[in-house]
C-alpha cells in the first residue's frame, strides 16, 4: 500500500512541477523516513513557498485545544503558518504567491477529529484565491466500511462537527474532500480545482494493522492504532466528570473515575455481549506527560475504570461500544449519588453531532434503542457516499 504522498513522490512531484507550493502538513507527511517539506524544498523545479500547519501542530506535541504559534521552519527557514491559533483558515496573506495548496494529514475516519476540518476551510480559501489544491490521500485507519453515529444535525455545526455524517463515515480524506464539493455541505467551492493523489493498493476492508505499516501518531491522544479504533466511541468522554485514561499511555482505552467500582462496570459490559470486544477491570492514576498530557483530569488521583480491549477489530463498532460505556457508568454514577457524568452539555452535543443522544442518555433510553434511532441515518448516508468512493 502507499500513500498518496509516496504516490506523488515517487512519480517525481509531477502534480507539483513549475510551482510554488503550500503545504499543510504535520509529524505524519513523510515519505521514506523523509518527510515532505524536505521532499518539496529540495526538488530543483518546484518552490516551497509556506508550510501551514494543523491542531498540535507541525511536530504534533501540543495539546487538544493548545493554540499553535506561527514560526520558521528551522531546515528551510520558510514559514509555518498556523491554521489553529488567531485563524483557522488560511488568509489571503498568507496564499499569496501559492499556486498549489497540498493537504497531507492523517486522518482517523470520524466527524470530529479537527483535521478534515482543516481540510475543508483550506478547500474554501483556496476556492476564494484562485489556488489549486492538491489532497495526498491516506487510509481510513478504522477502516473505509464503518459507518455509526447519528449524523450532525444543523444546530451542531463547530470546528468538531463542520460535516453532516455520522459519527464515523468510513471515508478517506480525498473521498469526503469529493464529497464535501459535491454536496456542497460548505460554500464558495463551485470554482475550486481539486486534486485527489489517489492511494494505491488499499483496500476498504482494511483497517490501519492490516496494511502492516508502522503507527505514527496523528495526535499526542492517539499514540497506537488501538486508541485510534476505539477513540470514536469514548471521545464524548470529553465532555463528561470521568477520565478518558488522559495522562497515560493508552489514552481513549480506558473509562474511569474515583468513585467507580471496575469490577462490577467490566462485568456489566461484558455481560452485554457487544462483538469483538472484551472489558477489563482497571485502575490508573493521570499524570503530566510531556508532549502528550498537560494537567489531565483528576491528575495524581486514582481512578477506577474499564480498558476497553478490542479483541476482534473486523467486528468491533466503536461508537456503539462507547455508547454502552457512556449508559453504564451513568447509571453507576446516578446510584452512587454523584449525579449526571454530563457536565457539559453543549460539547458533549458537538460531539455527538445532536441533543439526541445526550438526551437520550438523561433519559435511560437503553444503549440499543439509540444505536437502532440511528440506523436510519446511517442507511441514508451510505446511499450518499456510494458516488464518492474511489477505493
Amino acid at each position: 500500500m502507499r500513500t498518496g504522498a509516496e504516490v506523488l513522490v515517487t512519480g517525481g512531484l509531477g502534480e507539483l512541477r513549475g510551482q510554488r507550493v503550500g503545504l499543510i502538513v504535520h509529524q505524519t507527511s513523510v515519505v521514506d523516513g523523509t518527510h515532505l517539506i524536505d521532499w518539496v524544498a529540495d526538488a530543483a523545479d518546484v518552490e516551497l513557498a509556506a508550510i501551514f500547519a494543523p491542531e498540535h501542530g507541525l511536530r504534533g506535541v501540543a495539546d487538544a485545544g493548545e493554540l499553535v504559534a506561527d514560526s520558521v521552519d528551522a531546515d528551510t527557514g520558510v514559514p509555518v503558518h498556523s491554521l489553529y491559533g488567531s485563524t483557522r483558515a488560511p488568509t489571503a496573506e498568507m496564499l499569496a504567491g501559492i499556486d498549489t495548496l497540498v493537504f497531507d494529514l492523517q486522518d482517523v475516519g470520524t466527524r470530529f477529529y479537527t483535521y478534515t476540518a482543516t481540510m475543508g476551510l483550506a478547500m474554501q480559501a483556496a476556492a476564494e484565491h484562485g489556488v489549486r489544491l492538491v489532497v495526498l490521500d491516506r487510509p481510513n485507519p478504522i477502516g473505509g466500511e464503518r459507518v455509526e453515529g447519528f449524523a450532525r444535525t444543523p444546530d451542531q455545526v463547530s470546528f468538531v462537527s463542520q460535516y453532516p455524517t455520522p459519527a464515523t463515515h468510513g471515508l478517506t480524506a480525498g473521498e469526503l474532500a469529493t464529497m464535501i464539493v459535491g454536496e456542497a455541505w460548505l460554500p464558495g467551492l463551485d470554482g475550486l480545482d481539486l486534486t485527489v493523489v489517489d492511494l494505491d493498493g488499499w483496500e476498504r476492508s482494511q483497517l490501519w494493522d492490516d496494511t502492516g505499516r508502522e503507527w505514527l501518531a496523528p495526535s499526542p491522544g492517539l499514540p497506537s492504532s488501538t486508541s485510534a479504533l476505539v477513540y470514536p466511541g469514548t471521545v464524548l468522554v470529553e465532555a463528561t466528570d470521568l477520565s478518558y485514561g488522559r495522562g497515560t499511555l493508552t489514552p481513549f482505552t480506558m473509562v474511569g473515575a474515583p468513585w467507580a467500582d471496575a469490577e462490577a462496570l467490566a462485568a456489566e459490559l461484558n455481560g452485554r455481549g457487544l462483538p469483538g470486544v472484551v472489558f477489563e477491570a482497571t485502575s490508573f492514576v493521570p499524570a503530566d506527560i510531556e508532549n502528550m498530557a498537560t494537567d489531565p483530569p483528576y491528575e495524581g488521583v486514582e481512578v477506577f475504570g474499564v480498558e476497553i480491549v478490542p479483541t476482534d477489530p473486523a467486528v468491533f463498532e466503536p461508537v456503539r461500544t462507547g455508547l454502552h460505556v457512556l449508559e453504564a457508568f451513568q447509571a453507576a454514577s446516578l446510584a452512587a449519588g454523584e449525579g449526571s457524568i454530563i457536565d457539559r452539555a453543549a460539547m458533549f452535543d458537538l460531539l455527538a453531532g445532536t441533543t439526541e443522544l445526550r438526551l437520550g442518555l438523561e433519559a435511560g433510553t437503553p444503549a440499543d434503542d439509540l444505536v437502532a434511532a440511528w440506523q436510519a441515518d446511517v442507511a441514508a448516508f451510505g446511499a450518499l457516499r456510494t458516488p464518492y468512493l474511489r477505493y
